[in-house]
């Protein structure tokens, strides 16, 4: 298994872990609006982490074979982002907004923990 491959193992198995605790945390305790914002945005930013990962993996292919490149789906991720604030102004009784959007950048964080960890661990 390349060193790429493990690293998105990682990051997809950190991003399951923080929506079991946001899981956890809308269906016992008392503040569910703000752990169903951070299950939304979350939701959202790992569907974001998966089509960045699969997608790179296809720019690194088409450049492995010499082939034109693929873009990397920036627009449909921040389809994505927007629909996840539709959803949460829609459905504002459910969905606290602040926590929807921080939901949104968990995927981000995760990759930059992770890279920072690595880095850690390999000096």
């Amino acid at each position: 298994m390349s060193y790429y491959e493990k690293m998105v193992n990682r990051q997809r198995k950190w991003m399951f872990y923080l929506l079991a605790i946001s899981v956890l945390g809308a269906g016992f305790t008392p503040y569910p609006r703000i752990f169903l914002g951070l299950l939304l945005g979350g939701a959202v930013s790992f569907y974001n982490l998966w089509l960045l990962q699969r997608k790179i993996d296809a720019f690194a292919e088409s450049v492995e074979k010499s082939e034109s490149a693929v873009g990397l789906g920036t627009l449909s991720r921040m389809a994505a982002a927007a629909l996840a604030v539709i959803i949460a102004l829609r459905f504002d009784e459910y969905f606290d907004m602040i926590f929807v959007l921080i939901g949104l950048m968990t995927s981000y964080l995760v990759i930059m923990i992770d890279f920072m960890m690595f880095r850690l661990r390999n000096e």
